[in-house]
């Protein structure tokens, strides 16, 4: 395959590749701009078998198929050739299906950068190729004239390290009370970068899906997502909003959309739409003292009435629900 370009992102040449996994032939196309994790991905796609628990075989690169943030184009392979996936399917819910390091040092891009990154051509590529290759199933009808919530789980809604005898222990204060409030004015839905049996798994445990207070519109998972890549930070996942638009663009649109997420990295591609939530981690500790999703209804409700949510700036939410409450004391 052709060698990537300067950039270091590659090419858009599609490639089909064989894997064999579990003495069957899969095929799978991706592109030169494609990484390891994107490969990972498309053949997870046909076998199930998750990324992280994925080992990939192939003459003389073994070890940089190891390396997720390697693109295709860099490396030699062949469609004469046939890859070996060695690999279980995910088989026990009750365990996080994604076995990654925690990431406590987020992402903090350049403003410069990141805009960089949401219009560089090779990652509207990708967000093209994501759009034809992932179909958003709906759980409930869009609603006209409702804006759109978009939710992280891992430390958004629930802490998924911490251990506990009941899930409910784990889940975030006042989170029932938050999506019964914010449902009357948005829609809203799930993205989470793990699996769409560990997100039903615990979006069921804790009582998010059958809640007859609200209605969740959509779970998106861990392939709904797009692998990017900055000159400062290297090459990580994020999730473009640009998916949901291009399926529901009747209904959301970058002016109506909000994504909470305890990592900025996962709304770089959409950096006005995204706010950073503080994280909800240690869950037996900072159970009773936990206030955010108190806060952040307030705050989502102040700003139901504007036109355009992208021209706030989501940054310093705090402070602008701290001056609604002085004029509101103050009338």
């Amino acid at each position: 395959m052709a060698t990537g370009s300067d950039s270091g992102s590659g090419s858009a040449e599609e490639l089909t590749l064989r894997v064999k996994w579990s003495g069957k032939e899969y095929t799978v196309r991706v592109c030169g701009d494609d990484t390891v994790g994107e490969l990972k991905r498309r053949i997870c796609e046909v076998t199930n078998v998750l990324p992280p628990r994925q080992k990939l075989l192939y003459p003389k690169l073994a070890s940089k198929l190891n390396d997720d943030s390697i693109f295709l184009s860099q490396l030699p392979l062949n469609s004469s050739l046939k890859m070996t996936m060695i690999g279980t399917t995910e088989e026990d819910l009750l365990l996080d299906p994604v076995d990654s390091p925690e990431i406590l040092d987020d992402l903090e891009l350049p403003k410069d950068e990141a805009v960089d990154i949401k219009d560089m051509e090779v990652n509207k590529r990708k967000l093209a190729r994501r759009i034809n290759q992932v179909k958003i199933e709906l759980r409930n009808p869009c609603r006209n004239g409702k804006k759109l919530l978009v939710l992280d789980i891992d430390y958004t809604l629930f802490d998924h390290r911490s251990t506990a005898e009941n899930p409910l222990q784990l889940m975030r204060p006042y989170l029932h009370e938050f999506l019964t409030s914010v449902y009357a004015k948005y829609d809203i839905m799930i993205w989470s970068a793990t699996s769409m049996k560990w997100i039903n798994l615990k979006m069921g445990q804790l009582g998010v899906l059958d809640n007859p207070n609200y209605k969740i519109t959509a779970l998106l998972d861990h392939m709904a997502m797009i692998t990017v890549q900055s000159s400062s930070r290297g090459v990580f996942d994020c999730k473009p909003l640009g998916l949901i638009w291009a399926q529901f663009p009747e209904f959301y649109s970058a002016s109506n959309t909000i994504m909470f997420d305890d990592l900025k990295r996962n709304f770089v591609m959409n950096p006005q739409n995204g706010l950073t939530i503080k994280p909800f981690r240690k869950a037996h500790a900072n159970r009773d003292k936990d206030q955010e999703l108190v806060k952040l209804t307030q705050y989502l409700l102040a700003i139901a009435e504007f036109d355009d949510l992208s021209n706030l700036d989501h940054y310093n939410w705090e402070l602008f629900t701290e001056d609604n409450a002085k004029r509101r004391r103050h009338r």
